[in-house]
């Protein structure tokens, strides 16, 4: 696969997440498609899911793609997110902040479907934005009450 086929397939993976158009991203994704990035592992169905509830707690999103990379079949992606956090998020409340959420996200690509992604985020950097103390707070909670987290749900 050439490398533009590549980048292209990987961002419109982004692409159809911000605008919300669930079927695209079922189609780009490989049926046996997996995520694993911040502590999380989902299967496609989840991860389908998983973005669904974010879109859903940030209003206003936007993604800038500063940089990409790609080699052989994955193409790495330097990403950052703005948002408003209007809605409940992974358990935490709306606080109605502006947030700017930085991280890089890798897609392998195969057959013009996204087989896999990587991800890491700036959580440090969404803590400060959000207010520590609440984020803090909510991650002491979890885990010394070892809360088990909802699989994400295709809606």
């Amino acid at each position: 696969m050439e490398k533009e086929q590549v980048k292209k397939t990987a961002l419109a993976v982004s692409y159809a997440i911000l605008e919300g158009r669930w079927n695209d991203l079922a189609e780009l994704l490989d049926d046996n498609f997996t995520y694993t990035g911040d502590g999380f592992v989902f299967t496609k169905d989840e991860y389908i899911g998983f973005m669904q509830d974010m879109k859903a707690a940030f209003s206003n999103l936007k993604m800038e793609f500063p940089n990409i990379l790609v080699d052989g079949d994955q193409a790495s992606i330097q990403f950052i997110s703005t948002a408003v956090n209007t809605g409940s998020f992974m358990g935490a409340p709306a606080n109605k902040k502006n947030l700017e959420i930085h991280g890089i996200f890798i897609r392998k690509v195969k057959n013009g479907k996204v087989m896999q992604e990587w991800q890491t985020t700036d959580l440090l950097g969404v803590m400060k934005q959000i207010g520590f103390g609440a984020l803090m707070g909510y991650s002491v909670f979890v885990g010394l009450f070892n809360v088990k987290q909802k699989r994400p749900v295709r809606k």
